[in-house]
């Protein structure tokens, strides 16, 4: 008897050594959902950092097809022959056009959806193939001299893998939409080396909340992003400026005419890439020949004026370190218009986040020459002027002034500028949205909550957040079974059940400790003798509201969901609830005016 015993008992004894382990880690360490969300948060960060190394690094292969990496796309169009500059872009925008035809031939089983619709109103699960269909596009429209920015796909593509790493750790919908978003501020925190910005690009203008239940988790990837990203590259500064001193507080006047100027100019900018796109549609054009009917505008453009080809950032360097004058600026500003319009009207898949921060770059250093001709003592420097400009320009395009403040203060590390680009910011996002009330990215997000309204909190209930098939076990389950299946499955609490589905209570690991120095008293037990039956529970028509006070004064993350009739239908995650309750409480997109 007692061989047949020994086994068994050092198969208790060994598992009653690692539950001790087990209880010492929660009760010291005690992870909770936020804790273990942070964390994945940073694996996100890592992940979203890479594939945007990658994307930039196949971006400057594409260069080399195009013209030379070591010049720059600018360079390169400079040293081409006219007909050159007509053709580069033209079969980049028609390489773009074919993926973008044939593409959706790989994708017939997938849906569209980009980042932004799968935070507002989706479940959080990206398209892998459809993404990638989009962003080989961008490369050769972006690679080719197209008028367009890289941040659009590299954004996408980082919040892909977030996706794919939520959907493999089976997380919840509300957890899962809140890791993408991290994937889309690493993304952000990647492509400009900024992330706070990262992290307020996502919260202000998408998420519409800077709760921390989300800011956290956002700001800890879009660090992980920017730490990877230097690590693993040349990664700088993106703007050497020189030092900027504001000498008195009447010069704080013409940059609060600078914000009333920029906050009309950003409107009036949007507006043209809407009449552009509707242009390019109304000619009923097959998207390839469309896509290069946009390629040649910007390659007839770049002829005479080659600074228009690409996403502006050399040019915007040149302008702040003093290396362009203002008339060259005039016929540029205009021409990088045209040219942008050109691209974006055609359908180019990329992003007009840096081409916005050229326009107000050059924006600011027009008006800054004005001023400084009229008075120079308010404008010294009117390259001060077209810093400013960049953030009021992007404040006022996509409704965000804290973002674009952060945003300009991390790639420039100019402290000195502060000041006014606070003002002029603010002021021309009251007055861009005065006259216009949509944004760079509110349109998009309109349309995609209206096509899938969410219910009010108040009629949102327990059903629909909970997670189904909790751990149960049943009464009669034997310790090693109970200790088993603690060790098995990152529970604190184990929901018991009858034959018939039944909720009894609950066994908590705290409660089994009593038992773990004694393995012969641990043999006797079952699961009815230590379950708690006062256990706290919520029932599926409840409203969130109401099912939050459940968790008062409940040590435990997560609570049974039971039927009238004790029926044990699933589990409600505290970290769950808590976004739903913030993703609920988020400000509206606004109308597009």
């Amino acid at each position: 008897m007692k061989a047949i015993l020994a086994p068994h008992r050092v198969l208790m004894r060994r598992l009653l050594r690692l539950l001790r382990w087990r209880v010492w880690i929660q009760e010291k360490v005690q992870p909770t959902e936020w804790q273990i969300m942070v964390l994945w948060a940073a694996v996100a960060g890592f992940l979203g950092a890479l594939v945007c190394i990658l994307f930039t690094a196949i971006t400057e292969n594409i260069y080399d097809f195009f013209g030379s990496r070591s010049l720059g796309i600018v360079e390169s169009m400079q040293q081409l022959p006219w007909w050159g500059c007509l053709l580069v872009p033209t079969i980049g925008g028609a390489c773009a056009g074919l993926v973008l035809h044939f593409g959706p031939r790989l994708t017939r089983s997938e849906s569209s959806t980009d980042y932004m619709e799968a935070m507002v109103i989706g479940t959080g699960r990206l398209p892998v193939r459809s993404s990638i269909v989009k962003s080989v596009a961008a490369l050769f429209s972006i690679g080719s001299g197209g008028s367009i920015g890289r941040e659009g796909p590299m954004v996408q593509l980082a919040s892909v893998v977030a996706s794919l790493v939520g959907r493999g750790r089976k997380f919840s919908p509300p957890q899962l939409r809140l890791l993408v978003a991290c994937g889309a501020a690493a993304g952000i925190a990647s492509a400009y080396n900024a992330p706070i910005a990262g992290s307020f690009f996502v919260a202000e203008i998408i998420l519409g909340t800077i709760a921390m239940e989300s800011l956290g988790p956002l700001a800890i990837s879009a660090v992980v992003a920017t730490l990877t990203v230097r690590g693993l590259t040349a990664a700088h500064v993106l703007y050497q400026v020189p030092p900027f001193v504001l000498g008195s507080a009447w010069e704080m006047g013409p940059y609060l005419v600078l914000g009333l100027m920029v906050g009309v100019l950003a409107p009036m900018f949007l507006l043209s890439l809407k009449q552009a796109e509707t242009f390019f549609v109304s000619l009923k054009i097959p998207l390839i020949a469309r896509l290069a009917l946009g390629g040649l505008a910007v390659g007839a453009i770049a002829i005479n004026v080659p600074q228009v080809a690409g996403n502006g950032y050399s040019v915007v360097v040149e302008i702040l370190t003093g290396k362009l004058m203002w008339m060259s600026i005039v016929g540029i500003f205009a021409c990088k218009w045209l040219a942008t319009m050109a691209s974006f009207g055609s359908g180019a898949p990329g992003g007009v986040f840096t081409p916005s921060l050229f326009m107000g770059a050059g924006a600011g250093l027009l008006f800054g020459t004005a001023v400084h001709h009229v008075w120079p003592l308010a404008a010294h420097d009117p390259r001060a002027f077209a810093l400013v400009g960049m953030g009021a320009f992007l404040s006022a395009a996509t409704h965000a002034p804290v973002m674009a403040v952060i945003l300009l203060f991390e790639m420039t590390l100019s402290y000195d500028i502060i000041l006014p680009l606070m003002m002029s910011s603010v002021i021309a996002y009251y007055t861009a949205k005065s006259l216009q009330g949509a944004s760079l990215y509110s349109e998009a997000i309109r349309r995609k909550a209206a096509s899938a309204p969410d219910p009010a909190l108040e009629e949102t209930r327990v059903a629909d957040m909970m997670r189904p098939d909790p751990p149960v076990i049943l009464p009669s389950a034997h310790f090693d079974q109970v200790a088993q299946m603690f060790l098995n499955v990152r529970v604190n609490n184990l929901y018991v059940v009858d034959e018939g589905g039944k909720f009894l209570g609950v066994v908590s690991l705290h409660d089994i400790k009593p038992y773990l120095g004694e393995p012969d008293l641990a043999e006797l037990v079952i699961a009815r003798d230590i379950v708690r039956e006062d256990f706290p529970r919520v029932a599926p028509d409840q409203p969130l509201i109401e099912a939050l006070s459940a968790f008062f004064g409940a040590q435990a993350e997560r609570l049974p969901v039971v039927d009238p009739d004790g029926t044990l239908r699933g589990s409600l995650s505290k970290s769950d609830l808590l976004l739903a309750i913030v993703e609920k409480r988020r400000t509206p997109p606004g109308p597009r005016t």
